[in-house]
Order: structure tokens, then C-alpha cells, then sequence
């Protein structure tokens, strides 16, 4: 499988960039995630031009619009970084990504919650990195995470999943971008959709069955949805309910015993006493013993490789 373009904080991969000449080395981002990603690295503060080590800063003034300034000298790289950071988005847009890991409570990159300080220096935990705001304000539709949310197994895989979602959607867009093709993705990701945001599947559904009378800009719309979809967590409760609904398809396949034994799993997944694979392998079995072609397309039975045991959590 060819490796999916993420770009990353240069220190996250081990490289001695921070201010203070060390690193934040990740080895589940490099050496478990790194499987599957290509890292495109950035370091924000060093390719703006300064030195390792430097002088540390900080953010100041409105977390809407804060400046970066050096915390000792007060030496104002704003302006500086910003000009930086424009061409510096210029390129990453030629990358073909697919996604950015920040490093968390970086002045510069810090996706969210970056202390902001007051004239009074008083801080507040509402800025948000120079970089990664104007890249999460560029590229809107790319799924973004930091390393220190990544250590949640709930945040990690809704990250990957819709990194791997989005790949797709890449895929898709070098083919011949007609109704058909769409109709085709849209039915393969229709339980994906619906264990994060049952409102934005029906959206969705409406969007597709509607194509061909559509006015506006079809793929732009349809992946805007999509994506805005699945930032939202794919709780216990709505897997549960696809499950359920997967479960008619086969149910009349199944033996009486067989069905319960699918329902008990279900609910006691749905409680959180079994990880979600649970359920998932056994309705793997029946939808390859009974060959269901709508079941089998699914991407929803395997959003992400196996191998990261991101369902293995309960």
C-alpha cells in the first residue's frame, strides 16, 4: 500500500529543533503510525529562520489574532512568521496531504488551547498556533490532530479514520469525477458516515440522490459534508445502531441462536464491556459466509488496517 502524505511537527519525529535544542520524539507516530503515513516535516520556527537553540516565545495579546513575541527580549516575529508561513503553505499545497499532526501548546504550532498571555501576563488556554491556524484556515477540510490528543485511543481513531477517508476522496478525484463515480463512493462509505453523524448521512444521501438536477459545485459540496461528518466522535451508542442495522441483512440467514448471539454481542459492546472489534469480527463472518455485496463494500468494516488495533479499545 502506498504511504498516505501527513505532514508533522519536525520535533514529534525525533529531530532536536526546539527552542531549547531537544525534541519531542513520538515513537507511536514514527514507528506504529509511520507504517502507513509519509511525513512531510515541518518546524515553523526553524525554517522562519531561527537558530537551535533560541530564545523561547509566546503568545500575547488577543487569543483571536495574538502575537508571537520572545518572551525575555520582546522581539515581535509576527509579521515575520506569517510571511513565512504563506509561502510555506504554498508549497505544502503541492504535497497532496492528507492531514498535520502539531505538536501541542506550541506558539507556533499548537492546534488548540495554546497559552495566551495578557499585558498583565496573566495566561489564558484559548490561542491557537500562528502556523497551524493559518494552515487549519487553508486547508479547512483536512483532518488535523496534535500529539498529545493522539494518546487518547477515541481522538486517535477518529484522526485516522478520516485520514484514511480522505485519501479515498483523493483517489476518487484522480478518476473521471462523474455522478456514477460519486454514487459508487457515497455507497461504500454510507455506515462510515452514519457512525459519526447519522444528520450528515441523510444530508449526504439527499445531495447524491439529487445529482444530476444539482446546481452548485456536486464534489466540493459533497466532501465539504463529508468531512464536517466525520470530525464528530462515532460514539458507542450510534456504532451500536449501524451494527443493528448491518445485522438486517443477514437475519434471516441466521439461525435463531446465531442472532442472539449477535444481539448479545451488540449490547454488550453498546455497554462498554467488549471493544467494538468484537461485534465487528463476527459480522465480518457472516457478511463473507453469506456474501453480502452491499455488506462487503462497506469501508465502515474496514476504515483503517487491522494491524493498528484502533477498535481494540473498550
Amino acid at each position: 500500500m502506498e504511504k498516505i502524505r501527513i505532514g508533522v511537527s519536525r520535533c514529534i519525529l525525533g529531530e532536536r529543533v526546539r527552542y531549547d535544542g531537544g525534541h519531542q520524539h513520538d515513537r507511536y507516530i514514527t514507528d506504529t503510525l509511520g507504517q502507513y503515513f509519509e511525513y512531510i516535516p515541518v518546524c515553523p520556527e526553524v525554517e522562519y529562520g531561527l537558530p537551535v537553540p533560541r530564545e523561547p516565545m509566546h503568545l500575547t495579546g488577543n487569543p483571536g489574532a495574538p502575537r508571537l513575541v520572545t518572551i525575555k527580549t520582546g522581539i515581535d516575529h509576527t509579521d515575520g512568521m506569517l510571511a513565512w508561513t504563506g509561502r510555506r503553505l504554498k508549497e505544502l499545497q503541492k504535497e497532496g496531504l492528507c492531514g498535520f499532526i502539531f505538536k501541542s501548546k506550541s506558539p507556533s504550532s499548537g492546534m488548540q488551547g495554546v497559552k495566551v498571555y495578557s499585558a498583565a501576563g496573566i495566561p489564558v488556554h484559548k490561542g491557537v498556533g500562528i502556523f497551524a491556524r493559518a494552515f487549519m484556515e487553508r486547508f479547512p477540510l483536512l483532518p488535523v490532530e496534535d500529539d498529545g490528543r493522539l494518546h487518547d485511543p477515541v481522538l486517535r481513531e477518529n484522526f485516522v479514520e478520516r485520514v484514511f477517508a480522505y485519501r479515498s476522496w483523493q483517489i476518487l478525484l484522480g478518476g473521471d469525477r462523474s455522478i456514477r463515480s460519486l454514487v459508487d463512493f457515497h455507497t461504500n462509505h454510507k455506515l462510515l458516515l452514519m457512525s459519526h453523524s447519522p444528520k450528515h448521512y441523510s444530508v449526504l444521501g439527499r445531495l447524491v440522490a439529487g445529482a444530476r438536477d444539482h446546481k452548485g459545485n456536486l464534489y466540493e459540496e459533497y466532501i465539504t459534508a463529508m468531512m464536517d461528518g466525520l470530525r464528530f466522535i462515532a460514539t458507542a451508542r450510534k456504532q451500536a445502531n449501524v451494527l443493528l442495522h448491518m445485522l438486517g441483512y443477514f437475519k434471516a440467514l441466521l439461525t435463531a441462536d446465531e442472532k442472539q448471539e449477535l444481539l448479545d454481542i451488540i449490547d454488550t459492546y453498546r455497554r462498554g464491556s467488549v471493544p467494538l472489534i468484537a461485534p465487528i469480527v463476527l459480522i465480518t463472518h457472516y457478511v463473507r459466509k453469506f456474501d453480502v455485496p452491499y455488506l462487503k463494500r462497506q469501508s465502515y468494516l474496514n476504515p483503517h488496517p487491522m494491524e493498528l488495533m484502533l477498535r481494540n479499545h473498550a
